[in-house]
């Protein structure tokens, strides 16, 4: 029998109900192509292969390779499975997975690399039409920011695509169950439309980073040194409270605040 591995961050689905739930909000069929992060014992696989996707499934312990490889011995022979062994971050960095130009990411991640994850593969040239995730709740009740208290996290995921909550998961259907409830997010319509204008993506994360580096402080105060003088002029203009915090800014203001940047001489 193979035990999760604490260093890996693996705990392992249990639950055949949230696994189909996963797939359903996938949207998947047989012309859609799955990247899978960590398949662990195939439990999620099973149900992203009976969707009729071709899944290419991405595992860095070595131990579940020979296991995986002898479970879906057929779906490998067919070309419906490819199993790639190593970290999907070193991989995608090298470009060593041949993903097409339309593909989705659907996975139960580890959940000390939700992060990386998610920041890697919004960012990518080559980024999957959706992402279905599970990750801890209160990260993905950060994300969706339902408190309409916004973080840097929250606007670095909007500014791609469309966050929302599916599912909240109790620990019980993980082995081991972790110390923490899940929830499965989704992050749908991802593109880099954002950035076809007048904003960069470079300058706007030199903005929002600017913006919430001091909590405490109101937003004018913050972005000062970016702006100089003109912040005030410039907030009133994108008619956002001269007193705002930054929590307190939608997406579009971060967009319409950028776009008014000039480099100060």
């Amino acid at each position: 029998m193979v035990h999760a591995k604490k260093s890996l961050g693996q705990n392992f689905l249990n639950s055949k109900t949230v696994a189909k739930e996963i797939v359903r909000a996938g949207e998947l069929s047989s012309v859609d192509t799955v990247l899978e992060i960590g398949p662990g014992k195939g439990f999620l696989t099973s149900e992203l292969l009976a969707s009729g996707a071709h899944v290419i499934a991405v595992e860095k312990d070595d131990r579940m390779i020979p296991l995986l490889s002898e479970k879906f011995a057929d779906e490998i022979k067919n070309g419906k499975l490819t199993l790639l062994h190593g970290d999907i971050l070193e991989k995608i960095e090298d470009g060593k997975i041949a993903l097409p130009l339309r593909y989705k990411l659907v996975a139960n991640i580890p959940y000390y690399l939700t992060g990386q994850i998610i920041r890697m593969f919004l960012e990518a040239e080559l980024k999957p039409e959706r992402m279905i995730l599970m990750v801890q709740k209160e990260v993905a009740t950060r994300i969706v920011a339902r408190d309409k208290k916004e973080s840097i996290l929250s606007i670095a995921v909007k500014v791609y695509g469309s966050p929302h909550i599916i599912k909240k998961v109790p620990a019980r259907y993980f082995t081991p169950a972790p110390k923490v409830d899940s929830a499965i997010l989704s992050i749908e319509n991802i593109s880099a439309k954002s950035f076809q204008g007048p904003v960069s993506e470079k300058l706007f994360f030199d903005v929002v980073r600017a913006g919430f580096a001091h909590k405490r402080k109101v937003l004018a105060g913050n972005l000062k040194d970016l702006f100089g003088e003109k912040i005030i002029s410039i907030l009133e203009e994108v008619c956002v409270p001269t007193n705002a915090r930054a929590e307190d800014l939608s997406l579009k203001n971060w967009l319409d605040i950028t776009s008014m940047y000039q480099p100060q001489k």
